[in-house]
């Protein structure tokens, strides 16, 4: 070439972090492509750099044969010995130094391309190795501009990609602002960027506590676990390895100056502390906070609770959206049905009628049931004996004989088309509680959406895409559930 490149590659090697040798392979690759254009495929060709005088030599080589049958590598025994060596035998290979000055405007372009692109690799290499041990960790850039909705973090030495799904839907960013991110995932394979940021993940929540709270970054105290909705509310549960250290009070600080530098850092994020225990009904309640609970019943099969709260407490419960549950539901693990005092007596009552009315039941047997879970005469006749004789006070005689007189009360019931009190379908978490039309409450049960639970967990376009729901009738439907909400029950799944 020409060129000594000891001094360019060095340079570039301590500008980018490469090692000369990586460059070394990516010229000797380049000038291999572009001396096969100029001289031929057909030939047998090989690169070296020359470290004495800095320069890539293009080596072709040819095999000694008996009969030349490729001219392009291959060489008789009589030439071999006259142009290279006399003593020269069969299978012997010989290799000439090629005169590269005209390898032309067109090959030295290919060997610029390849000389770019090999670098760029070695580049990337050399960021994933500095990046690979960093998933987890926090890191600052400045916002270099959006690219179909993802952010490009210029990071110093390289860039980083905060896609949108890993964005706080609501924060908006300008070239130059400083951002903060937690480092999610390095992808070597990916075209732009190899690092990927989040500022969405629960534990980037985590992060910003370990940095605002020593006693976390020291392990005195543990986050347990974490749930977010990025950008709206996140619920944190805590618990203290050392007694004499309050989880909740180091996490908050003086005058709540740690966890309002969480929340600065998260442009508002409301962020409830609570405080772990490993009793679980006692953690749902907590979870729940700011509600105060009445009471939890555990159902294990479902891996479900009831929790009952005073009839003033339901909506700081649900929380706005169904936020609350639906955080709490997410901090501990169990699906949670919220209800209030008067909707769950109002059920119980209807229960109990339901069991009582089975013909030959004692009181005190409908009261062994009920409190066992069963909350009608179906309930019981779906049941089978060895359910009702796992239940304390009932005799194999006594749970053979309501087990018989349910099942035949409820046929009665079902053949005759009357309705127990349970399923009289005016319950508290009927669509006949909403203050809609019997029209729109028909289109609605027509769509699969039979209760209360299911219309406030359907979103907008779910509601639109049904048949006969349009603007005016989603306003309807939502401004009912609201209303309902400060007074009803909802399940966050």
């Amino acid at each position: 070439m020409g060129i000594d490149l000891n001094g360019i590659l060095g340079q570039i090697g301590r500008d980018k972090g490469i090692d000369k040798k990586i460059l070394i392979e990516a010229i000797e690759s380049a000038m291999l492509s572009a001396a096969r254009k100029h001289f031929g495929h057909n030939l047998n060709l090989e690169t070296q750099f020359n470290e004495d005088t800095g320069e890539i030599e293009v080596l072709q080589f040819v095999s000694v044969v008996e009969r030349v049958e490729e001219p392009a590598t291959q060489i008789s025994l009589e030439e071999a010995r006259k142009e290279y060596d006399a003593e020269a035998m069969v299978g012997d290979e010989f290799g000439k130094k090629l005169d590269t000055t005209g390898l032309g405007r067109i090959a030295a372009q290919t060997a610029k391309q390849v000389i770019i692109q090999k670098v760029r690799d070695a580049e990337r290499g050399v960021i994933y190795e500095e990046y690979k041990n960093s998933k987890g960790e926090l890191i600052n850039g400045i916002v270099q501009r959006y690219d179909r909705g993802n952010l490009i973090i210029n990071l110093g030495r390289t860039e980083a990609v905060l896609p949108k799904r890993e964005q706080i839907s609501r924060e908006r960013y300008r070239q130059g602002d400083r951002v903060r991110g937690m480092i999610l995932d390095i992808d070597r394979s990916a075209r732009g960027p190899q690092i990927i940021l989040t500022r969405s993940h629960p534990d980037f929540l985590k992060k910003l506590f370990s940095l605002e709270v020593p006693e976390i970054a020291e392990s005195v105290i543990e986050i347990k676990t974490v749930a977010r909705e990025p950008g709206e509310r996140a619920k944190i549960a805590v618990h203290s390895n050392d007694s004499n250290v309050d989880p909740v009070g180091a996490c908050v600080g003086i005058k709540g100056s740690r966890v309002q530098a969480v929340v600065q850092e998260l442009r508002g994020e409301r962020i409830d502390i609570i405080t772990w225990t490993s009793d679980e009904p006692s953690f749902v309640a907590r979870a729940l906070s700011p509600a105060e609970v009445v009471r939890v019943v555990v159902d294990e099969d479902e891996h479900a609770m009831e929790v009952i709260v005073a009839d003033d407490q339901l909506s700081l419960a649900i929380g706005r959206r169904g936020q609350n549950v639906k955080l709490a539901s997410k901090l501990s693990g169990w699906k949670i049905d919220v209800r209030s005092v008067s909707v769950a007596e109002e059920e119980a009552k209807r229960a109990r009628q339901s069991l009582e009315a089975i013909p030959g039941i004692e009181f005190t047997h409908a009261e062994l049931l009920f409190q066992e879970g069963y909350r009608s005469a179906r309930d019981v006749g779906e049941a089978n004996l060895e359910d009702l004789l796992e239940i304390e006070g009932l005799s194999n005689e006594t749970a053979s004989a309501i087990l018989k007189s349910a099942r035949e009360y409820a046929e009665q019931l079902e053949s005759s088309g009357v309705m127990e009190p349970s399923d009289s379908g005016d319950t508290p978490t009927d669509l006949h509680k909403l203050a809609l039309d019997s029209a729109l409450r028909e289109i609605l049960m027509r769509a699969g959406l039979r209760n209360i639970q299911k219309v406030v967990e359907a979103d907008n376009d779910q509601l639109l895409a049904v048949e006969g729901i349009g603007e005016a009738e989603l306003e309807q439907i939502r401004a009912a559930t609201d209303t309902f909400l400060r007074g009803g029950a909802f399940r966050a799944a």
